[in-house]
C-alpha cells in the first residue's frame, strides 16, 4: 500500500445516496483476482450505453473530469455485497479519496485495507464541496484530518490505527510482519499436533 499524507486534486461529484457495490462494479467483472484492471468497469452501467459506447451524460466521461482523484458522493456508499473489487475499481480508476455522508461497514474496512481513504462529512460540508468546479482543487490532509476547499476547512474523524497505517503505507500484512520474530518464536515453542 502506498503511503498517504495529502491528496490535492480535482473532484467528481456523484451525489446519489445508496450507491451499492453492484453499481460501483457490476458482478460480471469479478473474474479477475488481481487488484488491477477494474477501473475501466467502474460505474459500468451508468458509464456506458447499451451498445457499449460511453454515455456522454455521465460525469466520468466528461473530459474536464479526467484525472480527478476525489469522489464526493451521498450517504450509504458501498452498501450491498462485500466485494473488495469495488474498492479496487475506484483505486484503479485513480480515486484516492471518497467523501460520503456514510459508508457501509464492510466497504469502509475494505477501503482502509486497500489505501482508499474514506471520509465521512455531513450534508452541509458536502454541499459546499459540490460547488467545486472541474478545475478547482480540493486538499485532503490526513495528519491534520482536514478537507480544504477555498476558504472552507472541514475536520474529519478517523481511527488512529488506520490513520497511522495510511501515513506509513502499511497494510495488515505489513503490520503483522513487524512481529515476525515473535511469531516465529511462538511457532517454534507450540506443541505439534501432527
Amino acid at each position: 500500500m502506498d503511503a498517504f499524507i495529502r491528496e490535492v486534486g480535482t473532484t467528481v461529484i456523484i451525489p446519489d445516496n445508496d450507491i451499492n457495490t453492484d453499481i460501483i462494479l457490476p458482478k460480471q467483472f469479478l473474474k479477475n483476482i488481481l487488484k488491477t484492471g477494474f477501473g475501466k468497469y467502474l460505474f459500468f452501467d451508468w458509464r456506458y450505453l447499451a451498445d457499449g459506447q460511453p454515455n456522454p451524460d455521465f460525469i466520468l466521461n466528461k473530459p474536464e473530469h479526467a484525472g480527478a482523484s476525489i469522489l464526493i458522493t451521498g450517504t450509504g456508499f458501498g452498501s450491498g455485497s462485500s466485494r473488495e473489487h469495488a474498492v479496487w475499481s475506484l483505486k484503479d480508476y485513480g480515486f484516492q479519496v471518497v467523501i460520503a455522508g456514510g459508508f457501509s461497514d464492510i466497504f469502509y474496512m475494505n477501503a482502509t485495507k486497500n489505501g482508499l481513504l474514506p471520509i465521512v462529512l455531513g450534508e452541509d460540508e458536502r454541499k459546499i464541496l459540490r460547488q467545486a468546479q472541474a478545475d478547482e482543487k480540493v486538499s485532503v490532509d490526513l495528519p491534520e484530518q482536514t478537507v480544504t476547499y477555498g476558504d472552507h476547512v472541514f475536520h474529519f474523524d478517523i481511527n488512529p490505527q488506520w490513520k497511522e497505517k495510511f501515513i506509513k503505507g502499511e497494510d495488515d500484512i505489513d503490520h503483522t510482519l513487524k512481529f515476525e520474530k515473535q511469531i516465529t518464536a511462538f511457532e517454534q515453542k507450540r506443541p505439534s499436533f501432527g
